[in-house]
């Protein structure tokens, strides 16, 4: 039975994982039109599909060290630090990819933080059967 959760649970994030990228990227299509960036909007799903990569790594990097006997306070504050280097960098790509004004480069980096805790919902959820 163990295996069987862990198949549905590995689905479920793998499923959950293309949904968010793909749920973005239409979603931040029509935003981008809304703020006269169509012929910018290619590049910046390139450039953020890159950086989720930088991501990833920096937030792996980053909170691997508490698996390892790291002081709690010293392990939250690394995976905080994480948490806003992800952000920071996300709207870093999308202000100079689109173009954008700061507070609404902000704009798609909060879709994509909503996207991303309503899909996670809908993941754990669907692991725990």
């Amino acid at each position: 039975m163990p295996a069987a959760g862990f198949a549905r649970g590995m689905t479920a994030e793998l499923i959950g994982y293309a949904a968010a990228w793909a749920g973005f990227a239409l979603a931040s299509l029509p935003l981008a039109e809304m703020q006269g960036r169509r012929a910018e909007w290619p590049r910046f799903i390139a450039a953020w599909n890159w950086a989720n990569v930088v991501q990833y790594m920096v937030l792996i990097a980053l909170t691997v060290p508490a698996a390892f006997g790291l002081p709690a306070a010293i392990a939250q504050g690394l995976g905080l630090a994480a948490l806003g280097y992800a952000l920071w960098l996300e709207w870093f790509v999308a202000k100079s990819a689109l173009r954008l004004a700061g507070g609404t480069a902000a704009l798609f980096v909060a879709l994509d933080l909503l996207l991303g805790i309503f899909i996670g919902g809908l993941v754990g959820r669907l692991s725990a059967g």
